[in-house]
């Protein structure tokens, strides 16, 4: 008998070395760490790409970015201004609360509420209406024809874990506020975070639970992730080259040959639905940092015209992203509903028009200002601004690059202390409306109108096209859009540089999709 127990004893001590042996984890990195771990504050790619996998949404993307049933299983626009979401049975938060129809209530309320950041996508939202335990009811201000775009990037929280840790309203990061779900998250997603270490780890561990194992396209069978900010560019490479990490979002393009050649690795490629584009302060009287007194230059076409005309484009896509980059004169890729061909166009690159224009303006001399810039966000940021500066300071713009790591970067450009800014925009609901309305539109504190519009730019024809996008459909508003894009190229609110392509350096065993909106979704994710 002891005999027996003691091989009984062996084998299951061997089983259970065999499952350890058989987890897999995926050690993957970035330049940048998000700055919150509260789904409704910053509506950051940094933020999200770590999120998702925690929690879900009511409809969520496909691996086309389609739309496809999430913790909606169903629904339908049963009026022109009420939607209604058939909820899937049996789903529970990571600890353990069942998700009912209270918690979308309480979710979208939350993304509503003014420090959230998530406001363009419940904008047009009234409320939301518990018709029983899995049906909930939305109630628009007006037909709204792209709402379940929209919710696609809205994550659902648990009404009672939100209230019990203070947390019933999203964490302020403007003000730089603490709180609970800074640190803690509690979503029904593929993956619970595990631990969280700002700055140095994040481990995230697989949620066997998860109502999504079920659907047959979540193949994935990645058990534990440990992501590592890491902002050296060359640490962020030796650390792939020594199977230190499995996985680099964001490899420098000046190592992308390099890591073709090694047998162990693979690099994916693909346009990303990005645009990276320079914005100006052109609300106050006097700028905050600049030379000029009494007047604010970029509130003159002229001078915005002239900084547009200095940017040699070419260059920038030959030298600073090594080919990498698609050269734009327009606010979003084609990839985006509304785009149009005949206004994606730049200003030509001439130098010399640029100093005629300074001059109509009365600049004659040129002047000093400082460019914010993030400096571990986009691929090659501050290389970009570096380069922009020194095309400027032919022309007579003497600009100084202020670089910051992507979180006191936002937290500045957020509190409006900035009179010049770099900024990339994906478009996560694939509409004109979303970046029209986030960038362009005046802020005047209605739900998403200019959420991200921080050089205050504002114009009255502008603003009325994009509330008519809010409502419009068909060819009506496919003409709409239309006019707005070609007011953005006459007004010059912007100065678009280029659409971002992305690279992913991994290793030959990990196998993920290269998705258009830079964001790996692990519940895909198989290694080998």
């Amino acid at each position: 008998m002891r005999l027996l127990r003691m091989a009984a004893l062996a084998a299951a001590l061997t089983g259970i070395l065999a499952s350890a042996g058989m987890a897999r984890t995926v050690r993957w990195a970035a330049s940048g760490d998000p700055n919150t771990m509260d789904p409704h504050s910053q509506n950051v790619g940094t933020v999200t790409m770590v999120l998702q996998q925690i929690y879900d949404s009511m409809i969520q993307r496909n691996r086309q970015l389609g739309l496809e049933p999430g913790l909606a299983a169903a629904w339908r626009q049963e009026e022109p201004n009420r939607w209604r979401f058939t909820l899937r049975e049996g789903v529970r938060f990571h600890e353990g609360e069942t998700f009912t129809s209270d918690d979308v209530v309480f979710s979208i309320t939350r993304a509503l509420a003014p420090t959230s950041n998530f406001g363009i996508f419940v904008d047009t939202i009234d409320r939301a209406v518990a018709v029983d335990a899995l049906t909930v009811d939305i109630i628009t201000k007006a037909p709204d024809p792209i709402l379940p775009n929209k919710l696609a990037s809205v994550m659902m929280m648990s009404r009672s874990w939100s209230e019990r840790n203070n947390a019933a309203r999203p964490q302020n990061t403007r003000q730089r506020e603490e709180m609970f779900t800074t640190r803690n998250t509690n979503g029904t997603g593929a993956y619970r975070l595990q631990s969280r270490e700002p700055d140095v780890r994040t481990v995230l561990a697989r949620n066997t639970g998860w109502w999504g194992w079920q659907v047959p396209t979540n193949n994935g069978n990645i058990d534990e992730i440990v992501f590592r900010p890491i902002a050296s560019d060359a640490t962020r490479i030796a650390a792939l080259l020594s199977n230190e990490i499995d996985f680099v979002l964001d490899p420098p393009l000046q190592d992308l040959q390099r890591l073709r050649s090694q047998n162990a690795l693979r690099v994916l490629e693909g346009p990303e639905v990005r645009t990276v584009f320079l914005a100006m302060d052109t609300a106050r009287d006097e700028l905050l940092y600049s030379n000029v007194q009494g007047r604010n230059p970029f509130r003159d076409l002229r001078v915005r015209q002239a900084l547009y005309h200095a940017i040699d484009i070419a260059a920038i896509h030959r030298t600073t992203m090594r080919g990498q980059s698609v050269p734009t004169g327009t606010l979003f890729p084609e990839q985006v509903n509304g785009w149009a061909r005949e206004e994606d166009v730049r200003l030509p690159f001439d130098a010399a028009r640029a100093r005629a224009l300074l001059t109509e303006a009365g600049y004659p001399n040129g002047f000093e200002v400082t460019l914010d810039c993030p400096n571990n966000r986009y691929i090659n940021d501050e290389q970009i601004c570096q380069a922009v500066a020194a095309m400027w300071a032919r022309v007579g713009v003497r600009t100084r690059v202020n670089s910051l790591p992507l979180g006191p970067f936002f937290a500045k450009i957020q509190r409006d202390d900035t009179s010049l800014y770099l900024l990339g925009w994906g478009v996560p609901t694939l509409d004109a409306l979303y970046s029209f309305q986030s960038l362009i539109a005046t802020r005047n504190g209605a739900q998403g109108d200019g959420i991200w519009n921080y050089g205050r730019y504002s114009n009255p024809r502008m603003d009325e096209l994009i509330q008519r996008m809010k409502v419009e459909t068909g060819d009506t508003r496919m003409a709409t859009i239309r006019e707005a894009l070609h007011l953005y190229r006459e007004d010059v609110p912007s100065i678009p540089l280029h659409h971002q392509m992305i690279p992913w350096a991994l290793r030959s065993n990990l196998q993920i999709p290269h998705m258009a909106n830079n964001q790996p979704y692990f519940r895909w994710a198989v290694m080998n």
